[in-house]
């Protein structure tokens, strides 16, 4: 399956999106590779979502695919002075991942966060067994900076993290 760029887009979070993040928030397929772990309730992620809404420095937008809302993106720990921030995106939907759905997602988030909100840098975290992810962003034009032993503690276990950038041109 060919992913076509007019078939993702992004659209601001909103209140009603908490229980498709609960579902996907509670399987450990999903979350094998983010920062959050199942355990998640619908109160939590509601309060997640508001809080999420308030903050100057997060910009997360629900993903949509073919109309469906499939998965999140955002940029957060926005930081005005020194004109960068950190991108993070997950596809819930399994059936969708390998489709380039999350590639097309990535480059228009990069576009917003470079010509929207006039980032310098944006950069992300990604744990070295995501091949799939490091693949795509190597794709994008990210670039590792750094390879950080241990910096991670997810389920009692600590990980190794690679940190990538891409510069604005």
């Amino acid at each position: 399956m060919k992913t076509k760029p007019q078939n993702v887009k992004l659209r601001p979070i909103r209140l009603s999106d908490a229980p498709r993040y609960v579902k996907w928030l509670n399987d450990p397929a999903v979350t094998r590779f983010l920062s959050r772990s199942p355990g998640i309730t619908l109160k939590q992620e509601r309060d997640w979502i508001t809080n999420t809404i308030k903050d100057k420095a997060k910009k997360v937008f629900a993903l949509i695919y073919k109309s469906e809302h499939i998965g999140s993106i955002s940029i957060d720990k926005i930081d005005q002075n020194n004109m960068k921030g950190s991108l993070g995106i997950f596809i819930g939907e399994k059936d969708l991942w390998n489709k380039g759905v999350g590639t097309i997602a990535t480059q228009k988030m990069v576009r917003y966060g470079f010509n929207k909100l006039k980032l310098h840098k944006i950069y992300l975290c990604v744990f070295p067994k995501n091949k799939r992810a490091i693949k795509i962003y190597q794709k994008l034009g990210f670039a590792q900076e750094g390879y950080l032993k241990d910096d991670f503690k997810k389920n009692g276990r600590y990980s190794d993290l690679i940190q990538m950038a891409i510069i604005k041109k």
